[in-house]
């Protein structure tokens, strides 16, 4: 095989699906810096190993599924040296300010980056790629009713958090 054939395909598979993978992994992590950089980590594997992964079924899950392994186990290393961020760093709300969308989604990301591992991959995995519980389960390594379940208590403990959020905010 000459130089030419290695990684046949590869550049459109990264162009096209890079920007989803970034998007993906800023929702599993905490640093969206630190995203772009795993990203790059699991496409320069991915690029060494295209002859075999471009031969899957769906080589698009697959990489998924390995960004979804290379965050969470950036995520144990990190949680021995990060610490949570403080509530009251959140951003204030108001109404009448036009940017208020991007404010309160900001805000949203900085509750959901609090929650533990799993329930965070199945809330970013359902809501923000869209995909269904089947295949969540099938990336996570677990079964459906624990997508379930993590996607229950997730979004649980997250309006719990607005809510006491909204009630700082409301007090004088």
């Amino acid at each position: 095989m000459d130089g030419a054939e290695v990684g046949e395909g590869f550049p459109d598979f990264a162009l096209s699906r890079g920007p989803r993978l970034v998007r993906l992994a800023r929702g599993l992590l905490r640093d969206p810096f630190q995203a772009e950089d795993v990203v790059q980590d699991v496409l320069a594997k991915v690029f060494l190993q295209w002859e075999r992964i471009g031969r899957t079924n769906d080589p698009d899950a697959y990489v998924r599924r390995m960004v979804v392994n290379a965050c969470t186990s950036w995520f144990r290393r990190a949680a021995r040296r990060e610490f949570a961020q403080d509530v009251a760093t959140l951003p204030e709300r108001s109404l009448a300010d036009p940017t208020a969308g991007v404010d309160e989604r900001d805000r949203l990301v900085l509750l959901l980056k609090r929650l533990p591992a799993k329930q965070r991959a199945v809330l970013v995995l359902r809501h923000y790629e869209g995909l269904p519980d089947a295949e969540i389960a099938q990336l996570l390594g677990s079964g459906e009713v624990a997508v379930r379940t993590n996607a229950h208590r997730g979004l649980a403990t997250l309006r719990r958090w607005l809510a006491e959020s909204d009630r700082e905010g409301a007090a004088p």
